[in-house]
């Protein structure tokens, strides 16, 4: 930390990246690691959205190559290369998905044990367990922590080659995060709209209109291997859901993200493509 304040002085780093890596280690990795030991070894069986889905192959076997999403691709790739990758993308890239498709927590809380080089008991419990599936029923934070296609669109990079649209939630180039975001939304209703944090995105899922059920919940969109639906999406499905009927005036006002507000004081953490200056991960 010291290092990093001192780069700042001497203006070799900006201010907000700096500030973001200190708070980083000196609070959100005290916090965890205090949470650690307070919530207690049986934490890692916490499966509070009873989500039991098994992770497909081309994400255990961090298969980027394989995943037409941009974003997905992009991070699975620097995982695969270097073991790691920012907490952002972690948080809103890989435990968004795994979130919305109802992976088991226990195996992608394994998963990132196994693929990270900072991947101890005490990073990955709490901060997948808690922060990223929502397995604890909120003993960590006060909502889940997922978000359609728009928030990955504002806070980077990878929206814009991607063959996929961020505001498509039906057709060949649905977002496969906004059509997950919806239906993880449909899914857990009831839990969503009895907390205050989350009501408004319930409401926002009504005025879209009638849904149904479709195809198996994945749309990760990969090349040659069906797990993620590229196929099926691009065949007119959705991922989790299809829409029936919907009104695109109101639908365009509906919220779109169950997700943290874009922070400055955190470096303005946005998604690149390339690495980031500074950040712990977790």
């Amino acid at each position: 930390m010291a290092a990093a304040e001192d780069a700042w002085r001497a203006g070799r780093a900006p201010v907000n990246s700096v500030e973001g890596f200190v708070r980083q280690v000196a609070g959100w990795r005290e916090y965890v690691w205090q949470l650690y030991w307070y919530f207690g070894d049986d934490y890692r069986h916490r499966n509070a959205l009873r989500h039991h889905a098994p992770l497909p192959d081309w994400f255990r076997e961090l298969d980027a190559d394989a995943v037409t999403a941009r974003c997905l691709a992009t991070v699975l790739a620097q995982v695969r290369d270097t073991g790691w990758t920012h907490h952002i993308p972690r948080l809103m890239v890989l435990g968004n998905f795994a979130l919305q498709r109802g992976w088991d927590p226990r195996a992608v809380t394994d998963w990132f044990h196994r693929c990270f080089v900072d991947g101890y008991d005490w990073v990955m419990l709490p901060n997948v367990i808690g922060m990223s599936q929502y397995a604890d029923g909120g003993r960590m934070t006060t909502k889940p922590y997922t978000s359609g296609g728009a928030y990955i669109h504002r806070m980077s990079d990878l929206c814009a080659d991607c063959a996929y649209r961020p505001s498509d939630r039906a057709g060949p180039r649905a977002c496969p995060f906004t059509t997950g975001y919806w239906s993880f939304a449909d899914r857990h209703r009831a839990l969503l709209a009895g907390n205050q944090r989350t009501a408004r995105a319930i409401r926002g899922l009504d005025r879209l209109g009638t849904w149904t059920r479709c195809c198996a919940p994945t749309a990760g969109g990969t090349r040659g291997r069906r797990e993620p639906g590229a196929r099926v999406a691009r065949s007119g499905a959705c991922g989790h859901l299809t829409v029936r009927s919907a009104s695109t005036s109101r639908a365009a006002r509906a919220p779109e993200a169950i997700a943290p507000a874009p922070n400055p004081s955190r470096g303005g953490h946005r998604t690149h493509s390339g690495p980031r200056p500074a950040g712990c991960g977790g």
